[in-house]
């Protein structure tokens, strides 16, 4: 397929449900944009924001390893967390690597497109931002939380969450990507602390709103104490209207297979369920509903079929 009429597909989101829609979408005819949250703060990404005073690098580290077509012993290098030594405990290598390519270059976007060359990543990965951003939770009892990676913690009702810088400035790239795109897709994911970090920059979302692709948010499967307790799908869906307005998504993919009860008695103890998909309430909202059985198990979790989302994303390009 001739590289021009090859479909824009571009991926927005972070945390873990990311880089499973990546590793299958990067092996389809598609040229393909990861933009990807920099608002995390916790463990090794948090002492480096803080050290370095850079964008955070754990999301984009786990985006090159889901994009990278080099030798797996590489990908694990880039993905090994040291487990001792002064100083390096808790680090991950990749983190380091892009700490230090970042001082090299002396730019984090300069620092991850030199990083995706030496890894072979496949498409393009963007930060949604060039700086250093933190995530505040103002919850529904008037109080509010700072950091990504103590909002959850809280374990409140979130009634919105907002950055810091309120100027953030989206990379012109992201922009651009966004605008070209055949296909949108808004990753699952931790929803206010992944998700919304990148939705809620005005001018990621204004563009959202114009571009001419279609817009699919992949609804997460299970509900996240901290955050999205007692969810149904169209919960996630006003969430995402809360922050940025309505009209925003097109379409919405849901699993619509019962969890296995030993899976869901395995999330009951960290207070977590199954979504549920209200139907009714979603076309009331003027969704296209996509419906499949999109997931698998590993070790008593779920988490997408990286080949079947993919397929199904790819459905949808007209």
């Amino acid at each position: 397929m001739e590289k021009n009429n090859t479909p824009n597909v571009v991926v927005i989101g972070g945390g873990t449900g990311m880089p499973v829609l990546l590793r299958g979408l990067k092996n389809l005819p598609i040229q393909l944009t990861a933009l990807v949250n920099v608002a995390d703060d916790g463990g090794s990404t948090g002492r480096l924001r803080n050290d370095m005073e850079m964008p955070a690098p754990g999301d984009i580290r786990n985006v090159i390893a889901a994009l990278s077509d080099a030798e797996p012993i590489l990908v694990n290098l880039f993905q090994h967390r040291f487990s001792m030594g002064d100083g390096l405990s808790g680090h991950s290598l990749g983190n380091l690597f892009l700490a230090a390519m970042t001082s090299i270059t002396g730019d984090f976007y300069t620092g991850i497109k030199e990083i995706s060359r030496v890894l072979n990543v496949k498409g393009e990965i963007l930060p949604i931002a060039n700086e250093n951003m933190i995530l505040h939770a103002e919850m529904i009892d008037g109080t509010t939380v700072s950091g990504e990676s103590k909002i959850p913690l809280a374990n409140k009702k979130i009634k919105r969450v907002y950055l810091t810088p309120e100027a953030a400035t989206p990379l012109p790239n992201a922009l651009k990507a966004i605008a070209e795109a055949d296909l949108v897709v808004i990753s699952p994911g931790s929803l206010f602390t992944s998700i919304l970090p990148n939705l809620i920059i005005p001018q990621v979302s204004q563009a959202i709103k114009d571009t001419k692709g279609k817009v699919v948010y992949v609804c997460n499967v299970m509900t996240q104490a901290g955050e999205t307790a007692g969810f149904t799908a169209s919960d996630h869906i006003q969430a995402i209207c809360d922050h940025i307005g309505n009209g925003l998504v097109d379409s919405i993919v849901v699993h619509n297979e019962s969890i296995k009860q030993t899976v869901r008695d395995v999330y009951a103890e960290e207070n977590a369920q199954p979504v549920i998909y209200d139907t009714e309430q979603l076309i009331e909202m003027g969704l296209q509903i996509i419906e499949g059985d999109i997931i698998d198990y590993f070790d008593g979790t779920v988490r997408h079929n990286t080949n079947k989302i993919a397929k199904l994303l790819y459905s949808l390009i007209d």
